[in-house]
């Protein structure tokens, strides 16, 4: 892909300091506090995105949480998606992700780096395991999000269903879940160009605990689906 390229091309000179010695630093997470490690990563992807020729727009962060401990709950259309809420969310945020990509050069030191929590997808233990964990740090303050995709979606700014289960990790900790509607992101590497492009990250308003303790987690994804994908459709129109 042409951007990765232009990407690489412009950082190259930095890739040394940061990986040879940021992220070689970082990864004694016993030894920095999360908040440090995360503004690093903050940092970086806000110089790739400026060197990849993104522009990022943002609205809506009046609408997180004034206290940590909720989850995120954005529409999934590519690599560039985790990067938008590095970029946007300045406190640290962390993430369930797909085992495979604990063995991706770079990315798995990332992961360890910021604490992101792997997930076998084959194994139904491990899925159990993982709400159960994830489910306990939120509940003591840590904020996290999730694909409740499960996968991107390959069809432009349309939205696949939301899977049920990923909403278990607010209910059983009793969490505010921000819904977030990325707009136009799956352009930054699926076009085959180095224009300058732009995409949109929107946090709406949450849930909160009272708003949806009386539903079942597939309720709370269709009410999460559908805001987003309202909120989408609308925004392209009238923006059009």
């Amino acid at each position: 892909m042409k951007r990765i390229a232009l990407i690489v091309i412009r950082v190259i000179l930095r890739l040394p300091y940061w990986w040879g010695y940021k992220v070689n630093k970082y990864k004694h997470i016993e030894n920095y506090p999360l908040e440090e490690r995360y503004g690093f990563i903050h940092g970086v992807v806000s110089t790739i995105s400026r060197k990849a020729r993104v522009e990022l727009k943002c609205y809506g962060l009046e609408n997180l949480p004034k206290q940590s401990g909720y989850l995120l709950a954005p529409n999934h259309q590519g690599l560039y998606d985790p990067l938008a809420i590095f970029q946007t969310h300045e406190a640290p945020i962390r993430a369930i992700v797909k085992k495979e990509l604990t063995s991706v050069i770079l990315v798995k030191d990332v992961i360890k780096m910021l604490e992101y929590v792997p997930l076998d997808r084959k194994n139904v233990r491990d899925g159990a395991r993982v709400i159960k964990y994830v489910s306990d740090e939120v509940a003591n303050g840590q904020n996290f999000f999730v694909f409740p995709e499960g996968t991107r979606s390959k069809d432009g700014n349309n939205i696949l269903e939301f899977k049920g289960g990923t909403f278990k990790i607010a209910t059983k900790a009793k969490a505010p879940i921000v819904p977030v509607a990325l707009i136009d992101c799956y352009k930054v590497f699926d076009n085959n160009t180095i224009k300058k492009t732009t995409a949109q990250i929107h946090y709406l308003p949450p849930l909160y605990y009272d708003d949806y303790k009386d539903m079942h987690t597939n309720e709370i994804a269709k009410v999460v689906h559908d805001k987003i994908e309202t909120y989408i459709q609308e925004w392209t129109k009238n923006n059009a």
